[in-house]
């Protein structure tokens, strides 16, 4: 099954017709290429050529950024840290640096502890904050924006999401996968589905990418430049009761150096995570944003994870 392309530029005069696009790739391959977005290219630029500066630091340079310090799931990934298919037996060949909503240290959700209510972490590059909390702010409010189309194609208001990602707990995910070693059992990024609500992902182009839709084999994600490669997660998928498919991927080890750019929408950490009107007998218990994404988390990192 092939995701489809959907160019997002026609939803403002087709809202019915892009609503039923994406609902039907949402219920089929789970996953579905955005164009006609209006991020502009040399945002995008800016945030890879600041992403590759970053994972070019020698490690004692990355260390004390350390996702592992921090318990708001902020920083840098070192490879082999995480395994998100555990039962593998094998780590994740990438690294990684987490971005979340910027907060100061004096804000009251951060005095208060609130869950992943937190301040960044930054390196000492310039104009590296500068470029990722532009891109952050304008793929959050595309990513709010697409749950418009959700809305409607499942029979609800059109704004019936928006109080629920009034401050959502968005990660934006810089990543970096070294080439392939040729070792048995080597893994970019293992077979998993994503937590949240829905994901926003840019690549370099470098083949990798596959996905397994249900009931079929891996096959690779073609790659459509200046296209995001958008996939429900799961926290969607519980919330539409399976309407929503979210679907496992995973990313091969790469012949020459892969770089993307994640996106992580998770709903706020006060939304109650309950199958919506009009899906059917609930198969899930309510659960607020923040317990699922904290209970997910762990599974990745072990113990409480960095969350």
């Amino acid at each position: 099954m092939t995701p489809p392309v959907i160019d997002w530029a026609r939803y403002a005069a087709d809202p019915e017709g892009v609503a039923r696009e994406i609902g039907a790739a949402c219920r089929g391959p789970g996953v579905f290429l955005l164009t006609g977005h209006g991020i502009a290219p040399s945002l995008v630029d800016e945030v890879f050529a600041q992403a590759a500066r970053f994972f070019a630091l020698p490690e004692a340079a990355k260390a004390p950024l350390s996702i592992l310090n921090s318990p708001h799931n902020r920083g840098w990934a070192a490879e082999g840290a995480e395994a998100l298919d555990p039962a593998s037996g094998q780590a994740d060949r990438k690294e990684a640096f987490n971005i979340g909503l910027d907060l100061a240290a004096d804000d009251p959700r951060v005095a208060a502890g609130a869950p992943f209510r937190g301040v960044n972490l930054w390196p000492d590059q310039p104009g590296f904050r500068a470029a990722m909390l532009r891109y952050y702010d304008a793929v959050l409010a595309l990513g709010v924006d697409l749950h418009r189309a959700f809305a409607r194609d499942l029979g609800l208001p059109e704004d019936w999401f928006a109080p629920r990602f009034s401050a959502p707990m968005a990660t934006l995910r810089l990543l970096s996968y070294p080439p392939a070693k040729g070792t048995p059992g080597e893994i970019g990024a293992g077979a998993h589905t994503d937590y949240g609500s829905v994901t926003l992902l840019a690549t370099d182009g470098a083949p990798g990418l596959q996905i397994r839709p249900r009931g079929g084999d891996w096959t690779d994600v073609a790659h459509v430049p200046g296209a995001f490669v958008v996939n429900i997660g799961d926290c969607l998928m519980r919330w539409t009761n399976d309407t929503y498919v979210s679907t496992p991927h995973r990313v091969l080890p790469p012949e020459r150096a892969r770089r993307s750019v994640a996106f992580f929408l998770d709903p706020d950490p006060d939304a109650c995570i309950a199958p919506l009107p009009g899906t059917g007998v609930p198969k899930y218990p309510p659960v607020t944003g923040a317990d699922y994404l904290r209970g997910r988390l762990a599974a990745t990192y072990g113990a409480e994870g960095p969350a």
